[in-house]
């Protein structure tokens, strides 16, 4: 299970979500030991999420209050002269190129090339001449300009969650002109007034730009959080992503590690013996999960709590578990369990009786439960009879595949043990053809039912957090003693962060 997948989103401000601290917090000696869940994202990831830069520079550039600015100057001979400059407004924004690059073990260094955008606005001036001659004009000006950009985030730790912190932040001019009413020939009082304002009005638009980006950061970084830390919830069932150990910063990756520690009600389960370290993963992908088995299996623990781990069969789904077969055996079985009645007036209950078991192995994931079955006749008008109940414990095999948008766990290798057998048609529970069948039925159809459905049920859940809204490409999940390990590369939807810009800014 993926459970981290929902992090996948944003601009440079994703590098600040999964990133989620800096030097400012204090962890202890052996860090790693407590670490439940790690995500490393490498370069060609930020590569591709970089492309998105434009979105939120365009949208901190659209979204920054401009202040009037005023000023004054004396000339010789025209006396004092003072201007103004009121509602600013950006139109015609484009960006060349953005690059991001990973400091090692330093920050996130964004450059945006060659920034163009033209400021319109009123400029209203006044001047009191030598012999006390006062005049005053309003003309409307457009500024074209070309700026580069520079970012450096710095990722900070405030109670175990980021803090980003993108305030050192740099803009180069290459071109501020002045246009007056249009005119764009070059005059005196054009001249007159760039030389005034232009100073003043790079620092304006340096000021007010670099801190409505560092607004988007902060806004981006806390939807982010809030998103993965709904992701990894379920009704009384959280999962605690708060830091486990400072961020490391590498030429290549970005890499975080989380607590990972299930919450249900007013219970919890502390890891302090994590297997993590940085070199079981690798740099080929551009995405990577690494998850405790300690973690994934506290969740089951909770779901078993939580009364999540119950299934019921009916109708074809019933049919087609008990006729997995056409054979005498098979339709004598059947006829004795069912005693004539329509599947579609039966229904099959699968339980856990204990909190299942789970541990990884290279071949897989291996679950060992308790389980009860629990076949009932509706008779109408009556209470439901029930015509069988079996207790047995399993212990399978599964390999989890993600394809289509759809989570597959599939059984591979299985073992059953009935551990008490009760059958309304046969009480004594003599008849061995009748128990040959319905242990064959389990391993045969109904372990892969049941795994099935729960597979289907966690797609569910992990769409209606929103992964389906994702391009996954090619993910992997290998499992190896005791931890699992989910890598994919992705597309990133652009539509998403839009919206949200849209909403939020």
């Amino acid at each position: 299970m993926c459970w981290a997948d929902r992090m996948v989103l944003g601009t440079f401000s994703i590098l600040l979500g999964l990133v989620q601290a800096a030097a400012a917090c204090e962890f202890g000696p052996s860090p790693y030991r407590s670490t439940g869940i790690v995500c490393r994202m490498t370069k060609p990831a930020a590569l591709l999420l970089n492309r998105e830069t434009a979105q939120v520079i365009q949208a901190a550039f659209r979204n920054a209050q401009f202040p009037n600015i005023t000023g004054e100057r004396s000339m010789r001979l025209l006396g004092r002269v003072a201007y103004g400059l009121s509602g600013i407004q950006v139109n015609d924004l484009s960006i060349e190129r953005s690059e991001v690059e990973l400091k090692e073990d330093s920050a996130i260094h964004i450059s945006i090339r060659n920034v163009t955008a033209l400021f319109k606005g009123t400029l209203t001036y006044g001047y009191a001449g030598a012999w006390f001659l006062q005049l005053f004009h309003s003309v409307d000006f457009e500024i074209e300009s070309s700026i580069d950009l520079q970012l450096n985030i710095n990722l900070m730790c405030q109670k175990d969650q980021v803090a980003p912190d993108a305030s050192d932040c740099y803009l180069t001019f290459h071109k501020l002109t002045l246009h007056l009413q249009g005119d764009k020939q070059p005059g005196w009082l054009k001249q007159l007034f760039t030389d005034f304002i232009s100073f003043t009005l790079k620092l304006v638009l340096k000021r007010e730009v670099c801190k409505e980006i560092n607004a988007v950061a902060q806004t981006l970084t806390n939807y982010i959080l809030d998103l993965a830390a709904n992701f990894v919830r379920d009704r009384d069932i959280a999962v605690d992503i708060s830091l486990a150990s400072d961020p490391v910063i590498k030429a290549t990756y970005i890499e975080s590690h989380h607590k990972g520690i299930v919450l249900y009600k007013n219970s919890s389960s502390r890891l302090s013996d994590s297997v993590f370290s940085p070199s079981l993963l690798t740099e080929s992908r551009m995405l990577y999960f690494w998850l405790s088995e300690h973690s994934l299996s506290s969740l089951a623990a909770a779901a078993f709590l939580d009364g999540q781990l119950v299934l019921d069969l009916r109708g074809e789904k019933l049919q087609e578990l008990f006729e997995m077969e056409d054979s005498e055996v098979q339709r004598k079985a059947v006829q004795m369990v069912f005693q004539g009645t329509s599947y579609n007036d039966s229904v099959a209950k699968v339980w856990s009786l204990s909190q299942p078991q789970i541990s990884f192995q290279p071949e897989g994931t291996i679950v060992r439960s308790s389980v009860a079955v629990e076949v009932s006749i509706l008779l109408a008008g009556e209470e439901p009879l029930v015509a069988l109940y079996m207790e047995k414990e399993i212990t399978a095999t599964i390999q989890a595949t993600y394809a289509e948008k759809k989570l597959i766990l599939q059984p591979v290798d299985s073992s059953v043990e009935i551990k008490v057998f009760k059958c309304t048609a046969d009480p004594s529970g003599e008849d061995p053809s009748i128990q040959s069948f319905l242990q064959n039925m389990i391993l045969v159809a109904g372990i892969p039912e049941v795994t099935s459905s729960i597979g289907s049920a966690l797609t569910s859940l992990l769409n209606s957090k929103g992964l389906d809204l994702f391009d996954i490409i090619n993910p992997e999940i290998i499992t190896r003693e005791g931890y699992v390990i989910v890598q994919l590369d992705f597309g990133f939807p652009s539509h998403l962060l839009l919206n949200f810009l849209e909403k939020s800014l």
